[in-house]
């Protein structure tokens, strides 16, 4: 479906499903109240209960942009602007209680409750179809999953997991969720979720238009192989059940690396292009729309946009993520815009420069939507949202694409030794942009390409470095480009350190804290992250 259908329903599905709970994931009401107890009586009903659950999906606290501070705190960022909250963040100084964590912890556990209500429903819904009943759970498990997914990576801890219940317990609706003893067990529940929702959602490839964007097969078990390489640091056993599920991915899920526009920057490009929305290496997105989709698009553009368009100035790269590509690999200038790089603006070509980047880089990845228009005026361009305060754009936000995949597959056979074989997954990344194959690849080789594909999305290089132990790369200082003149495309320049170094603690970092106001609220039964 796409997201501005599904945000024109969730309006008046937000209003008409009205639940007994609120943005507070503590929330001990049971369902079926007046509110719901009359709802499940037709298709209509079961269309708006499922199309709410994906409308926080768009919100800043969530995939806008406020989950990124915390993948922020990698070496490939920096903030890009002074922002005290978020320069906290990025520097482990935090309490707990920064919006910018608290916000997306409150309406990720909303989607879970929402989840959880279709899945307590649905099987007592009168006048549905079967079919219906089982698309509608599908989605409600791929939802589940997909969001418990985020909750326990980000904040759960091989000690001690995050809070999670659902209608399958006796006790659900009379009490607080349960914190579980270890991340593994969130993972446990997530992989299960994930695996129910691929075995009743349809193929994505039998979706009409009007469906792209709702949870389908492919996605489900996307999610289960990064589950899967997640739980593999604590349980290396775990790596032996992703190649099958990434070969079942291409297989039956029709997914494929975007070839074919031509020269191998044209074929990398073309993955970050609205005409791709939906194309072949799609696994998973905020779909997008000019009134609605994820706003991070402009987050990342030049502050004000050469006083053009709103652009907000964030997530700037750094010179460590530029000098980790090889010379030769078009990816670097697709993800990364440099002082004097040619790039088409509201259709008119400039040079980059910037009064306002700390690095001296801007993310170059997103940039698309702002290249149609008429020499700089923005309100020729009907790709973009109008209202700067709110930039959203028609390209959807790629949250998970068929690329990760194949990387996850080369790193899960190169664990368990089988070098030569991860070669072909490898390699296969490598070829669409020209690179040479690389004949047995080590695992240094697996993290520096999957640090050059991925650069600047939403794949989490923070969590990479803390499963991979890679510490030191966390703790080092960062650097830009300084220029001379910082209106001048081809000014001179001078690295120099931007960020200090950083000291992340494992013992106390692994995992985010959660809100002391949360385990307030709980009156003590939810225990603080170790070492928090």
């Amino acid at each position: 479906m796409k997201i501005n259908n599904i945000y024109k329903l969730s309006l008046v599905a937000l209003m008409a499903f009205a639940t007994s709970c609120d943005e507070n994931w503590v929330d001990t009401k049971p369902n079926g109240e007046p509110t719901t107890a009359f709802f499940w009586k037709s298709d209509d009903d079961v269309k708006k209960a499922v199309t709410s659950m994906y409308v926080p999906m768009r919100y800043e606290s969530t995939w806008g942009r406020n989950l990124f501070w915390m993948q922020n705190a990698s070496d490939d960022l920096v903030t890009g602007r002074v922002r005290a909250e978020s320069d906290n963040i990025k520097n482990f100084n935090v309490t707990g209680r920064e919006g910018g964590m608290t916000g997306g912890w409150n309406d990720v556990y909303w989607m879970i409750n929402k989840a959880n209500q279709v899945i307590e429903g649905i099987p007592n819904a009168t006048g549905v179809s079967e079919s219906v009943k089982n698309t509608a759970l599908g989605e409600a498990y791929f939802v589940r999953g997909f969001a418990h997914f985020w909750i326990a990576y980000l904040w759960g801890h091989k000690n001690q997991g995050v809070p999670f219940d659902g209608p399958e317990n006796a006790d659900y609706g009379t009490r607080i969720p349960p914190q579980l003893p270890s991340v593994t067990d969130n993972y446990a529940q997530i992989i299960s979720d994930l695996q129910k929702a691929a075995d009743l959602l349809p193929l994505f490839q039998t979706y009409g238009a009007a469906d792209q964007g709702r949870a389908h097969k492919a996605a489900a078990w996307g999610y289960m192989v990064k589950t899967y390489a997640y739980w593999a640091q604590h349980d290396a056993s775990k790596w032996a059940l992703i190649p099958e599920l990434a070969d079942k991915i291409k297989t039956e899920g029709g997914r494929a690396l975007v070839t074919g526009k031509g020269s191998s920057r044209a074929n990398y490009q073309g993955v970050f292009n609205i005409e791709n929305n939906f194309g072949s290496e799609y696994l998973w997105s905020v779909t997008s729309g000019v009134q609605g989709g994820s706003e991070f698009v402009g987050v990342i553009l030049e502050n004000k946009g050469w006083g053009v368009f709103n652009g907000w100035g964030y997530f700037q790269p750094t010179e460590e993520l530029y000098q980790e590509y090889e010379a030769n690999d078009p990816r670097r200038e697709v993800t990364i815009l440099k002082f004097g790089d040619k790039f088409t603006y509201f259709g008119k070509e400039r040079s980059y420069f910037s009064t306002n980047s700390l690095s001296g880089f801007q993310i170059n990845k997103y940039m698309e939507p702002y290249s149609y228009g008429t020499n700089e005026d923005a309100s020729t361009n009907n790709m973009i949202n109008q209202n700067g305060d709110y930039p959203t754009t028609k390209l959807n936000l790629s949250l998970m694409r068929y690329a990760e995949i194949l990387l996850f597959k080369a790193e899960a056979l190169i664990m368990q030794g089988k070098n030569a074989e991860a070669a072909v997954p490898l390699n296969e990344i490598r070829a669409r942009v020209g690179l040479a194959p690389v004949a047995s690849p080590t695992i240094a080789d697996l993290k520096h390409e999957r640090r050059v594909e991925l650069a600047c999305e939403w794949t989490d290089r923070l969590q990479d470095l803390k499963r991979w132990g890679d510490f030191a790369k966390i703790n080092a200082p960062l650097h830009g480009r300084i220029h001379a003149n910082k209106t001048d495309p081809a000014s001179a320049y001078t690295v120099q350190q931007i960020w200090p170094a950083r000291t992340f603690d494992p013992a106390k970092h692994m995992a985010w804290p959660m809100s002391p106001d949360e385990i307030s609220r709980s009156n003590g039964t939810y225990k603080q992250t170790p070492g928090w």
